[in-house]
């Protein structure tokens, strides 16, 4: 007695893909794609994939993550016209509702804009404070 579970041919399984030239699931495609590793820039001018970041590199990048996510943001509600107009990241204007990161030296931008930043320089791109060093002076002086 055979096994009804396994096909000696390739007929049966051509039967689950296709019926009279159209396929019997239409819907049912899958692809399996890698998800694209993480570039990161350990140094100025150098980009590696996580993968091949040492583990000292791999440290250094975290506490700058680790920075990054006490720098305060929130949703601008406030009229900043009399402050700044625009994001010099992205060159895009503020507008209500925008998502926005403050550094310590008060300058303002997108999160979107400003968070890739911090992982490649830690200074403010206006004024070229350094970031990490405000920060760190400021949770020593509380």
């Amino acid at each position: 007695m055979g096994n009804c579970l396994f096909s000696q041919g390739a007929d049966d399984v051509s039967l689950l893909n296709e019926s009279e030239g159209a396929p019997l699931f239409p819907l049912l495609s899958f692809t399996f794609q890698e998800r694209p590793q993480p570039v990161y820039h350990p140094r100025p001018g150098e980009s590696r994939l996580a993968s091949q970041l040492t583990e000292e590199e791999q440290i250094r990048i975290a506490q700058r993550i680790g920075l990054i996510q006490h720098l305060p943001k929130g949703i601008l509600t406030l009229d900043l016209t009399h402050l700044t107009r625009k994001c010099v990241i992205c060159m895009m204007d503020f507008e209500y509702g925008d998502p926005v990161r403050f550094l310590p030296c008060l300058h303002i931008y997108h999160v979107d804009c400003i968070d890739p930043w911090l992982m490649r320089s830690f200074t403010c791109p206006s004024c070229m404070e350094p970031v990490d060093a405000a920060l760190l002076s400021t949770y020593e002086a509380n």
